[in-house]
């Protein structure tokens, strides 16, 4: 499934709790998407978000459907710094 990277900013810092998160993850769930994980910047206004999902379209479906921000989603892939050191 293809990767997707999705900004997101918000007015205020984000502060996400057990109900929050389940909450999105259940949208993910009917969306066909899938949260890996999230980075936050220091100031908590910011988030960077990588998803599995079969297109952007999906993303940006659920995070309408959530209430969250989608404000840039770009298709990815992933980049090890394993796989290109030798020994």
């Amino acid at each position: 499934m293809p990767l997707f990277l999705i900004e997101r900013n918000f007015a205020e810092r984000l502060e996400i709790t057990p109900e929050i998160a389940g909450a999105v993850g259940a949208v993910n769930v009917d969306c066909g998407v899938n949260w890996s994980h999230s980075y936050q910047t220091a100031d908590g206004k910011k988030t960077y978000c990588l998803y599995d999902s079969p297109n952007a379209e999906s993303i940006q479906n659920a995070a309408t459907t959530a209430g969250i921000p989608a404000d840039v989603i770009v298709e990815v892939s992933e980049l090890r710094p394993e796989n290109y050191v030798e020994g």
